[in-house]
């Protein structure tokens, strides 16, 4: 047997020395698991594509087989990888990519852990499931998941191919038989003695060209390629025929004149351009050619020269005669003044200085000036109080930066309440204070018995709060006990060392306290419909019973004015009634602070039972109804102490019992010692739901017929406005001019203006009137630094910018602010240099912008100029009324001269007493009508005639 061996062996080796010089292809002996090798004894799987070309030597006859294979034909022997590519596979064995992240998993990386020597891995069946696991299709196991997870043992095997004979890096056995065969390639002994299988040679065979099979890719080329599918347009171009060949003139232009005068089509580098380079024939002459040009200096401006060859020189007699002329001692006098002027001028600024190029030049040192828009600083909202609601009325705290308070309603008509009774009483009526502090969760909330439309912080004494309701009422807050809670941040006690034991925290700590109101006034006196304005009477002065503004000696705002729709403006006052009973009322009121339910007793006096003490009723000058005010403003203001004059002198002026937690604990003493303001208007102007602007007095004066102590009527009135009245605001800078917004105008008047015009008829007016906006007007309100610029508010959302001192006829700036209608604005000033404006919509929303630099630092001699302004406007109306009044006496009289030339007779022109007269008579005979018409309706019985006595 191993002669027989020995000599099988050299038989191969001779068969490979021929196959080499005949030019065949031997691949190198198949390393264990290869797959190629078949043992003696076993046959090749069925079905294997393998087989074909593959001869099994038979038991013990070795070179007879060798020679067989020798003479096989190539075509019968195909290469490896040749047809398909897992042709030649065995059964069980699948190919497989490991990338070099699974060979470090494995430990299996190429020519380090497996090599060609020894390429074979055994990898368990569970740490292959783990990495699918972990890593799901990016695993390299993935494509054979289910024959790893059908896998009988434990182990795997997996052997590196390092000629990629089957197509990739690496195969893996996925049956039992498949690992058998490779790991042990030498089947058992039969026969006698089994010989080892010679390894199957392969012949290459050289590909051979085929016929080209159309697989769709021409379709493909043809789609993409650019073909005409539409007819060309086709342009006409017609020109007047004596225009051919017209000479043209040129002329220079300055390029800013026109936008895009000039267009700069500079170079660059186009990635999208392939263009090859083609090899071109040039030729250059090194000579340059000789041409003639010519140029001509810039003119830069025309000046006027003049030159002089010889100068005109004089005698010396005739320069002795000159100068002792008189005319020259004469224009030499007249002219030194002059001289001296433009020699002034010359040293003090540069005349050749030209401004309108440095023009802006100036701005750069304070800020920029083209930032003029309102850019938006913060918001607030509460989803639970305010939203979906109408914000009302806001409000600045007074001494306190970054608080502001706004008030929210239900946005519902009257019958819409009515509908919705049990939902409005039990849906609370808050004022919401807010912090900048804190944009989420407001400070307080202040309590009310009805949604409030307008209310104001005290100007003496900020933590008191007085608002109205829309049944009328009057309420009062004391916000004392929480002042503290405004002054610092939300949270801000955590931070401070107390010596509060575990588990005894207050867990109402952080909640935002709910302040129920102090008073209310008595529901029988209050207004009959919604306040839609209230304001704190001056602290330096209060207004008796009979109107009568008085010196306040206690220099605390004691009384507020209210008005509403029930035709009416009413005078309240917080201070307790004179009276022995009253004075110990009080007295028990200061030694207890607060109430059972935690409510201070500041105004105990008042609750329920307050009412009020002055009532002006606005009549109007002739049947038809009373006016119905909406918003008012009074010539005072709080802070100007000019109408006190030398009551000054005597009084205490310090706020410590204001400030110190007493109020009002300085009793009304009586008229006596209390000096009459005489400076003080007493007259104001009013702003009605007609769109009307009133102009009354609030003084009552004793009526001619009754005796009654009445309203007097007002002193003029004009249905400018087209809508409501909602804003009537006297300048910060000028207290007698008056800013009116309602319906789609707004209008500036000037207290004073009140002249009055022929028949009767009343030529008071605006000395400024907007023209008609397309969108409803809703609020406004005068900037608190500059005096030509006011803030319009407008349904649309936006909000409308004026400079009177920029522009009459259209706002400086519009700016849309927020989508839903705007309802009020307030704009306030928190330092120097800090401006905001406050926005309130329909939505619930409060809107914080930042004013910019432009509409809150004044121009110079801003003041100057825009007073100038109002006094040419009051002379240009006196004009106008003037020439009004010419116009009808000239229309009257052209009339008469009608009349008189056709022989009708004259008008006569009564007298007033003769009027007067002749009105009574008809009013009689009215009466006389009326009783008439009642007795034959049987309402009227007839009286008796007495008997006469005899």
């Amino acid at each position: 047997m191993d002669d027989a061996s020995e000599k099988e062996k050299k038989s191969a080796e001779q068969n490979e020395k021929d196959q080499d010089t005949a030019g065949k292809k031997t691949p190198k002996t198949s390393k264990p698991g290869s797959g190629n090798r078949v043992s003696s004894g076993q046959k090749s799987p069925k079905g294997s594509k393998g087989e074909k070309g593959r001869s099994t030597p038979s038991k013990g006859n070795v070179k007879k087989a060798a020679d067989e294979k020798k003479e096989e034909k190539k075509e019968d022997t195909p290469a490896p990888g040749e047809g398909d590519g897992e042709e030649g596979v065995p059964e069980g064995v699948v190919p497989i990519f490991l990338s070099s992240k699974t060979q470090e998993i494995f430990h299996c990386r190429c020519d380090e852990d497996v090599t060609e020597e020894n390429p074979i891995k055994i990898i368990t069946k569970q740490e292959i499931l783990d990495d699918m696991r972990n890593r799901a299709a990016v695993c390299d196991f993935h494509p054979i998941k289910q024959e790893v997870i059908d896998y009988p043992t434990d182990e795997i095997l997996v052997v590196y191919d390092y000629d990629f004979k089957y197509g990739q890096n690496f195969y893996c056995c996925i049956t039992e038989e498949a690992k058998e065969k490779i790991l042990n390639p030498q089947g058992p002994e039969s026969g006698e003695g089994g010989a080892q299988e010679e390894e199957v040679v392969y012949t290459y065979i050289p590909p051979e060209p085929k016929d080209w099979v159309s697989l769709g890719s021409e379709k493909e080329i043809k789609e993409e390629n650019v073909v005409e599918n539409r007819r060309r347009i086709k342009v006409s171009v017609k020109r007047v025929r004596r225009e051919f060949g017209a000479p043209y003139k040129f002329k220079d232009r300055n390029v800013a004149d026109a936008k895009d005068g000039c267009i700069d089509c500079t170079s660059f580098d186009d990635r999208a351009f392939d263009l090859k380079k083609i090899e071109l024939d040039k030729s250059i002459q090194s000579i340059p050619d000789f041409v003639d040009e010519g140029t001509q200096t810039d003119w830069k401006y025309p000046r006027n020269a003049c030159t002089q060859y010889h100068p005109r020189e004089f005698s010396q007699k005739e320069k002795e005669q000159l100068e002792n002329s008189k005319n020259l001692q004469t224009v030499a006098e007249s002219v030194t003044p002059r001289f001296e002027l433009a020699l002034q001028q010359n040293e003090i600024m540069d005349v050749f200085y030209i401004d309108w190029l440095h023009l802006g030049d100036a701005d750069g040192n304070f800020g920029n000036k083209s930032d003029n828009h309102l850019k938006e600083y913060q918001s607030f909202t509460d989803l639970q109080f305010s939203k979906e609601k109408s914000i009302t009325s806001i409000q600045w705290h007074p001494t306190i930066k970054g608080v502001v308070a706004v008030s929210v309603a239900e946005k519902m008509t009257f019958d819409e309440r009515i509908d919705s009774a049990a939902k409005v009483i039990m849906t609370p009526s808050l004022i919401l204070i807010w912090s900048f502090t804190d944009p989420i969760h407001p400070q307080l909330l202040l309590e009310a018995p009805d949604d409030i439309y307008s209310f104001q912080f005290c100007p003496s004494d900020p933590n008191i709060i007085c608002g109205g309701c829309y049944n009328g009422q009057v309420v009062l807050w004391d916000i004392s006990a929480h002042a503290d809670r405004l002054k610092q941040p939300r949270g801000g006690n955590r931070n401070k060392k107390t010596n509060v034991l575990p588990g005894f925290e207050d867990p109402n700590a952080l909640k935002t306290p709910i302040v129920r109101y102090c008073a209310v006034s008595s529901i029988e006196n209050s207004h009959r419909a919604a306040i839609t304005d209230i304001q704190w009477v001056p602290d330096h002065m209060e207004v008796s019973r009979m109107g009568v503004p008085q010196e306040n000696k206690s220099m605390q705002a004691c009384q507020i004015m209210t008005c509403a729709a029930d035709y009416s403006v009413l005078f309240w006052d917080t201070r307790p009634p004179k009276g022995p009973g009253q004075l110990n009322l009080a007295s028990k009121n200061e030694k207890s602070d607060k109430s059972l339910m935690g409510v201070p007793t500041t105004f105990k006096h008042l609750d329920l039972s307050w009412k009020p003490m002055l009532k002006v009723h606005l009549h109007k000058s002739e049947p038809g109804g009373d006016h119905a005010p909406v918003k008012f403003s009074i010539s005072e203001k709080n802070g100007d102490r000019r109408a006190l004059s030398k009551a000054t002198d005597a009084t205490d002026m310090s706020r410590e019992n204001a400030m110190g937690g007493g109020y009002y604990t300085n009793k009304p003493g009586s008229g006596k010692d209390k000096r009459t303001l005489q400076s003080v208007k007493t007259h104001f102007y009013v702003g009605t739901e007609d769109g009307e602007i009133v102009y009354v007095d609030w003084m009552p004066v004793k009526d001619q017929d009754t005796g009654k102590i009445v309203t007097p009527k007002p002193d003029f009135y004009n249905a400018i406005h087209d809508g409501p009245v909602n804003t009537v605001q006297r300048s910060p800078f000028f207290s007698d001019i008056i800013l009116c917004v309602g319906g789609w105008t707004f209008t500036i008047w000037k207290e004073g203006v009140t002249e009055e015009r022929t028949e009767s008829k009343n030529k008071t007016g605006p000395i400024l009137q907007s023209c008609a906006n397309p969108v409803k007007m809703t609020a406004g309100h005068w900037s608190p630094s500059r005096p030509s610029v006011f803030y319009i508010a407008k349904n649309d959302g936006s909000v409308d910018v004026w400079d009177l001192l920029d522009k009459t006829h259209e706002p400086t700036l519009t700016q849309s602010v927020s989508p839903a209608p705007i309802t009020t604005i307030f704009p306030f000033q928190i330092s120097q240099k800090q401006h905001l404006l406050a926005v309130g919509d329909n939505a619930g929303t409060l809107h914080i912008l930042e004013i910019p630099w432009s509409l809150r630092q004044p121009t110079p001699n801003e003041v100057t100029g825009i007073s100038n302004y109002f006094e040419r406007e009051v002379k240009r109306r006196a004009f106008v009324v003037m020439r009004w009044d010419f116009r009808e006496n000239e229309k009257r009289e052209l009339e008469q001269e009608q009349k008189r030339k056709a022989g009708i007779a004259p008008n006569v022109i009564l007298t007033d007493e003769e009027i007067e007269y002749r009105m009574k008579q008809e009013y009689q005979a009215y009466l006389d009508e009326e009783s008439a018409f009642l007795r034959e309706l049987g309402l009227l019985k007839e009286e008796d005639e007495p008997l006469p006595e005899t």
